[in-house]
């Protein structure tokens, strides 16, 4: 009797560290003999890796579920699993909301999936599995990498801070950090397959190595990066300001290999909102860290993360979060309408700013970072840029998506594999991405 091969279909909502997570999960389940489907609709096995960070993460976590009841109603042999910060939040919710689901884990139990599946198809009911603490790590798990030429690799997990907006501390518990010679030794194994460029990921990242040796680590970690042989790219998220220390910058403004790009989340402009936030800076002392990075990194393309309509917030908070983003000149950002997450202090904050009052601030809010992001674009028209191929456009197989040291996106016409290096000159700015072309294509 020829043996039936299963098929798996992965469907990840949220960060980096959720894609991260899901490559691992891809890993584990091939190392069970599962192979890839193409779509949901061609899958023995769907897997939703979920999102927590604001309330659109449960609606889509539930509406996708609710998608998915058909087709497990048609083929009851359908499995259905649902991971990550959502289930670590939910915990026994989501079953209750969606019982046609066979397999839910949280964040700190994605090693136990395959044991999971084995269990619901001996019990024939739902299996969970909602930890309150990290035993492996992501990076510890097999993988299954999109790109060959890129990884992620964790080197921390969990945050000690207490932000009142976020709920990160209570789906992924304290700073975890791994050894730095178990970080190497994943980052040279990596660097030995033809990886080139590797990210490093944490809540916050920069506070690496705290938990082991009483101190950051992660000045030190990006140093010793610089002699992994092979290695061309390193990449990291997401540092919270305040620790972004001077080692920090000069390790970063010193090495060959760490790109010039850093993400540098401002949350608000406001002093009054910043301190509601529970962030441990106001928005002068923001400032002037920003400038001593671009003094010692003048190449450097900074992103930033903006929350509109935090509790409380007025118009004039609002006017200093624009003015202070007028001065910063971020190349890019990330904006967000404020999502209430119980569990969070602010959720239970007075002043809740009327929804019409924060789409209108993030109307302008938007306006505004487009503006600064296509004329910071526009600058760089006629100069060469190393870029990274990361494969054909999604809107058009004849142009290739390359990514700049600066984590900009420049689109080139003609054909060029995957993890190829390309000199490439800019020929056309927008606010997301530059248009570029490449003599060795022509």
């Amino acid at each position: 009797m020829i043996a039936v091969t299963k098929r798996y279909f992965v469907r990840t909502f949220g960060c980096q560290m959720n894609e991260h997570d899901s490559e691992r999960i891809s890993g584990l389940l091939e190392a069970e003999g599962y192979e890839r489907a193409a779509t949901a609709s061609d899958a023995d096995l769907v897997l939703l890796n979920t999102c927590a960070i604001r309330e659109n993460a449960d609606n889509k976590l539930y509406g996708a579920l609710g998608a998915l009841k058909p087709a497990k109603d048609a083929n009851p042999d359908l499995r259905i699993a649902v991971g990550g910060c959502l289930v670590q939040k939910d915990k026994g919710l989501v079953i209750e909301k969606a019982p046609w689901v066979d397999v839910a884990f949280g964040t700190f139990a994605v090693g136990e999936l395959p044991a999971l599946l084995r269990e619901r198809e001996r019990t024939g009911a739902t299996a969970f599995e909602f930890r309150e603490q990290t035993e492996v790590f992501p990076s510890a798990l097999p993988a299954r990498r999109d790109h060959p030429f890129h990884a992620w690799v964790s080197v921390s997990v969990g945050c000690d801070n207490a932000c009142t907006f976020c709920i990160v501390p209570l789906v992924r518990g304290k700073q975890v950090s791994r050894r730095m010679g178990e970080i190497l030794d994943e980052v040279r194994a990596l660097a030995g397959e033809g990886v080139l460029e590797v990210t490093l990921l944490g809540q916050n990242v920069n506070t690496y190595g705290r938990d082991l040796d009483g101190r950051p680590l992660f000045a030190e970690l990006l140093r010793a990066l610089d002699d992994v042989e092979g290695l061309r790219r390193v990449r990291f998220t997401s540092p919270h300001p305040h620790d972004f220390t001077p080692d920090v910058i000069d390790a970063m403004a010193s090495s060959s290999v760490v790109c010039e790009h850093i993400h540098f989340p401002l949350q608000s402009g406001s002093d009054r909102v910043l301190s509601r936030m529970r962030r441990s800076y106001r928005s002068g002392r923001y400032l002037a860290w920003l400038d001593a990075i671009r003094e010692a990194i003048p190449a450097v393309a900074v992103s930033t993360d903006v929350i509109v309509g935090f509790p409380g917030e007025t118009d004039d908070d609002f006017a200093q979060t624009l003015r202070v983003v007028e001065q910063a000149q971020f190349d890019s950002a990330y904006t967000f309408q404020y999502s209430t997450r119980p569990g969070t202090d602010a959720a239970g904050y007075d002043e809740q700013v009327p929804p019409a009052v924060v789409a209108e601030r993030f109307g302008r809010l938007v306006e505004a970072q487009e503006r600064i992001s296509l004329a910071k674009n526009a600058a760089l028209i006629g100069a060469h840029f190393e870029v990274l191929v990361e494969g054909p456009s999604k809107k058009d197989p004849a142009v290739l998506t390359t990514r700049t040291r600066t984590n900009k996106i420049a689109h080139i016409r003609g054909a060029a594999a995957p993890g190829t290096f390309l000199t490439a000159r800019i020929t056309g700015a927008h606010p997301h991405f530059l248009d570029a072309a490449a003599p060795a294509l022509v």
